[in-house]
Formats: structure tokens, sequence, C-alpha cells
């Protein structure tokens, strides 16, 4: 099972999607961003680079790639635009569904958690307000062509900062 780039240097993402397993963007210095991502096929055990599948990168100071798969459907954060996309396999192209309930670009998306949820997209984050701090968890069904994401707010935690510092989700 050979490796190619984004196999190898940091800062990646790993994920399945459609039985396949992905791995997606990574740093190959300390000054450049890998945009390829890679696809291993379960079935014939082989691997195949997919250029350009994380065209926006992510500096040495920004975070790895925030992404999620619900229903087969991989999701990511647009962290310096603060927007979540959804990637068609077929033409290898995001496309911008709506914004995150939280802000993101602020931390160049560290402290952000962005996570699948049985079918839910699940977006923990900071918040700044009159009132102090706070961590907000919001939840999003992801439907076809529904239009904008309709988030919900599962949770409030206040005056606790703004940065989430990791997230693991068990028994959805």
């Amino acid at each position: 099972m050979p490796s190619d780039d984004c196999f190898t240097y940091a800062d990646k993402e790993s994920l399945a999607v459609d039985g396949k397993f992905y791995v997606i963007g990574g740093m190959i210095s300390n000054t450049e961003s890998l945009t390829c991502g890679e696809e291993f096929n379960l079935e014939t055990r082989t691997w195949q680079k997919i250029p350009n599948m994380y065209p926006d990168g992510n500096g040495v100071a920004h975070a790895p790639p925030l992404v999620a798969v619900v229903n087969d459907q991989l999701y990511a954060v647009e962290y310096s635009q603060n927007e979540v996309k959804n990637y068609n396999k077929e033409t290898n192209t995001w496309k911008v569904l709506g914004r995150l309930p939280v802000r993101a670009y602020s931390t160049n998306g560290r402290g952000l958690a962005f996570k699948a949820c049985g079918n839910d997209l699940i977006v923990i984050g900071g918040q700044r307000g009159p009132d102090g701090e706070s961590i907000e968890m919001n939840s999003w069904h992801p439907t076809p062509d529904e239009g904008p994401p309709q988030w919900n707010v599962l949770a409030v935690k206040e005056q606790q900062g703004v940065f989430v510092y990791n997230c693991a989700v068990m028994g959805c």
C-alpha cells in the first residue's frame, strides 16, 4: 500500500465515504500546504491521488481540514469565510451551502469543532458578546436541495472562554 504526499505529511484529516477512505490536505513544509486528497479503495486496495481536492489549503497557523461525513456526503468548514460546504465526488468541486453559526475566522479555524453525529453536523465554538464569552453547540440535519443550513442551538455554556481544545463524539 504505497502512500503519497497527503498521507505522508502532517496536519491532514482522514475519513470514510462510500466505502472509500480519504486523506485530505496537509503541510509539505512550514510554509507550504498541500491541496490534494488521496482516496483508498477498499475493494481494489489501491490509492488514487485527487489533485486540488482541498484547494484552500491550510497554513501552519491554521487548523487542519475541518471535515465530517453525513450520509456518505463530505462536508467541510471554510473558516476564512465562515462557511460550510459540500464536496461533489463526481466533479471534484465544493459547493458553498451557507454560513456557520459561530465565528471561526478569527482563530483560523482553531478552537472550533466540526463533527458528524448520526445524520447531523455538529459545530461547537466560542462566541463573544456583551455578556462575556461562551461556548455554543449547534446542529444541522443536511438534506439534499434544502437550501442554506438552519442551525439549531443545542447548548450554551456561559463564561467558558471561546476556544474548544478538542472534541470527540461518542454514541450518536
